[in-house]
């Protein structure tokens, strides 16, 4: 914990620094490079971290996201510099160190209303399964490997909806800010298209669409608007999966073996497929929702299992954060039990 502390205590500062850094000098080259230093301090700070939890969330939010939105900031793009007036220090410091964007609109409409009524309930169905999942582990030895793999993928899911929902009302209890979600329902996804886009995990298509996208989309302009989006579309999963492999190997300390990039690639050669099918059909065709959710979850899930997930056993990570979860648990315990011999 207190390397933990000092790491993130690094943070701060450094974006502290980058604030008043732009309080002094205009969006554009100058402040990108006065900025320079602090993408390197980012790129290093997980490595000052040993827990294999913590090490993970914040090699997402800080060397990746918060990377990301720092040089769209220093050109006077992105989350950091879209709203009418400048931002203040402490949501400077929220929108830049947690997966969140403010919404343009400051009120929910009826149906994010009733969608945040709704969210009680699902994060309580899905904290009782990623506790499941943790107790099933115990037999993992009896299973088969898919099925542990499958395990991960439920526990990856879960605890990935838990942790950005617990980032974004924290940051919105301190800040009153209306955040957008995170997930949009993946489950429920029709094609490669929807459920990377507009699904799964959405601050990183929100950030990768101007950093990477839209660029991409310029540079092959001479294509046509349309066209030119094929290989915006290739290289945006190029780099999501680059940026993966440098997150898997802050958790494990393994040098990478490229099969989670060949993972990104595979998705990305048919996502690309999927989109030109899709233009050339025009709209005139298209596999029912049934059908289409089905064959989605399914693709994701047979190349997850062959590539993507196997790399948490490779690097030894649900072993050693299960060890954390024990070792955690047996303090409480023993806090516990110490504070009532006090007490009686």
């Amino acid at each position: 914990m207190m390397s933990f502390i000092k790491a993130w205590s690094l943070v701060i500062l450094s974006l502290c620094y980058t604030f008043f850094v732009a309080k002094l000098v205009p969006k554009g080259i100058k402040r990108l490079i006065l900025i320079i230093p602090v993408f390197l301090v980012f790129f290093i700070v997980p490595f000052l971290i040993s827990s294999i939890n913590l090490v993970g969330t914040t090699a997402f939010f800080i060397t990746w996201l918060a990377n990301f939105k720092l040089f769209l900031f220093a050109l006077g793009r992105g989350p950091l510099s879209s709203n009418p007036k400048p931002l203040s220090l402490p949501v400077f410091l929220a929108v830049s160190c947690f997966p969140i964007k403010i919404q343009s609109s400051p009120k929910p409409t009826t149906s994010q209303s009733h969608r945040s009524r709704e969210g009680p309930l699902s994060y309580t169905i899905k904290a009782v399964l990623l506790i499941l999942v943790i107790n099933v582990y115990d037999y993992s030895s009896k299973l088969p490997d898919t099925i542990v793999l499958t395990l991960y993928a439920i526990h990856i899911y879960c605890i990935l909806e838990l942790i950005l929902a617990a980032t974004a009302t924290m940051v919105r209890a301190m800040s009153d800010l209306e955040l957008e979600p995170q997930f949009n329902e993946p489950y429920l996804a029709t094609s490669l298209q929807d459920f990377w886009g507009r699904r799964w995990n959405l601050m990183v298509p929100g950030i990768l669409r101007p950093t990477v996208y839209e660029p991409i989309v310029q540079l092959f302009s001479v294509l046509g608007r349309n066209w030119s989006r094929v290989p915006a579309v290739f290289g945006t999963f190029i780099v999501s999966g680059i940026m993966h492999e440098l997150i898997f190997y802050y958790m494990g300390r393994v040098w990478p073996d490229w099969k989670i990039m060949w993972f990104f690639l595979i998705n990305g050669v048919c996502t690309t497929v999927e989109i030109i099918i899709k233009k050339a059909v025009n709209g005139r065709w298209r596999f029912p929702t049934v059908v289409g959710r089905v064959l989605t979850l399914g693709f994701v899930m047979v190349t997850s299992l062959w590539l993507f997930l196997p790399e948490f056993e490779r690097c030894n990570i649900v072993e050693r954060g299960l060890d954390e979860y024990a070792t955690i648990s047996a303090v409480a315990a023993e806090i516990t039990r110490s504070m009532t011999s006090s007490l009686f």
